[in-house]
């Protein structure tokens, strides 16, 4: 059995190519989707697509309705969400699909530093489970196939 994982969470660092390594290292059988990790191509899509925008808000709009659309079909095909919040960028991105993710009733790992627990309580609460790092995520998923 092979499992599908979206991976919500900022795209400024690594952490995505971290996991799947870690996972491949285990040899889980899972396969990984998630938002667009080219930062310039996300922010662009939508001029890409429909061309040049009038002003910087509805260059914004037109890229977000196209990774909506994105996010909203592989968040649909996966199995599991793991939702990561680091400690170094602002995660609006994460809690959208966090949130979508536990109203889809998708099973939901979140990822947090401990010292993220007060701000994302409510969250917290919605996720079939909540760890404090890559590993014990990954122990999490190591666990189904058990």
């Amino acid at each position: 059995m092979n499992i599908i994982i979206y991976l919500a969470g900022q795209i400024h660092d690594p952490w995505r190519e971290s996991i799947r390594q870690k996972a491949q290292a285990m040899e889980l059988p899972v396969s990984f989707v998630g938002p667009m990790e080219d930062h310039d191509r996300s922010d662009n899509i939508g001029e890409e697509i429909l061309g040049k925008q009038p002003n910087p808000v509805l260059k914004d709009e037109a890229a977000s309705a196209i990774n909506n659309l994105r996010t909203q079909i592989l968040l649909k095909k996966s199995d599991l969400v793991i939702a990561y919040f680091g400690e170094s960028y602002k995660q609006w991105n994460t809690a959208v699909d966090a949130g979508e993710a536990a109203a889809q009733g998708k099973p939901l790992i979140l990822i947090r530093p401990n010292k993220l627990h007060h701000a994302l309580k409510e969250l917290s609460n919605k996720a079939q489970v909540v760890v404090e790092n890559e590993d014990q995520a990954l122990e999490a998923v190591k666990y189904i196939f058990a």
